[in-house]
């Protein structure tokens, strides 16, 4: 049975896909879904600021509609930058494409298949919680390896609490910040239940030891409400 997500986004269960209308509803959906969201996308913007210089190469990993790599592209417009968008979902790129800022290209590819050029700064911004937990440490590794000496890897997760009792509290809290944003009931359900086996946060440790294995040992949290987290870690 296929219910609603959003408006016209349909949600069934344990099938969530980010094509079709997810791809035609996805900004006004994420923005109201994932908290601060626009707020956040300004701090990778100043963050990014440390790290991109003339002749960088940055990438957007699960770029989606493209919306924060072309803000970076046009924020750096005067360093002859390069930046790379990449999702797996073709309906995405396609979204993606439209943005015609000079030194940004957007590529339909599986995060967990690319081979990454060396670049200084690499944003993963709410992906990772999506790949598969078989091919997660693979993916970090491969984006430490990536990394010129000095380079940041900026990652915001949803992210699980330590304990049960911790997660009951943050599901209720987020849950309410749903409603208050105007999702109706049916549909935060409708969502959850949707997300069964897609969705795969690790707890803030889980991404910590992620980072500690792949090599990195500089790492600070710049960002948390509930369970929305945002980590940089410096190669």
């Amino acid at each position: 049975m296929t219910e609603l997500a959003d408006r016209n986004i349909p949600a069934q269960n344990a099938r969530w896909s980010f094509s079709g209308p997810v791809a035609d509803g996805f900004d006004g959906h994420v923005a109201k879904s994932v908290p601060l969201y626009h707020s956040t996308h300004d701090l990778v913007l100043n963050i990014s600021d440390f790290f991109v210089r003339d002749e960088s190469l940055v990438y957007d990993l699960g770029c989606a509609t493209g919306q924060l790599t072309a803000q970076l592209a046009q924020r750096h417009s005067a360093k002859s930058a390069k930046f790379v968008g990449i999702d797996s979902e073709p309906d995405m790129i396609a979204k993606a494409a439209r943005n015609k800022t000079p030194n940004l290209r957007f590529e339909t590819a599986s995060i967990i298949d690319t081979i990454l050029q060396p670049s200084d700064f690499i944003v993963s911004f709410y992906t990772m919680q999506f790949i598969p937990a078989k091919h997660r440490q693979d993916v970090f590794n491969h984006i430490y390896a990536s990394l010129n000496w000095g380079g940041g890897f900026l990652l915001f997760e949803k992210v699980r609490a330590p304990d049960a009792r911790f997660q009951d509290m943050m599901t209720t809290i987020y849950h309410d910040w749903k409603q208050h944003m105007g999702f109706l009931p049916a549909e935060i359900m409708a969502k959850t239940n949707s997300l069964k086996g897609v969705l795969d946060p690790f707890s803030t440790q889980g991404n910590l030891d992620l980072l500690k294995r792949a090599g990195f040992v500089d790492v600070t949290s710049v960002y948390k409400f509930v369970s929305f987290e945002g980590f940089l870690a410096v190669k």
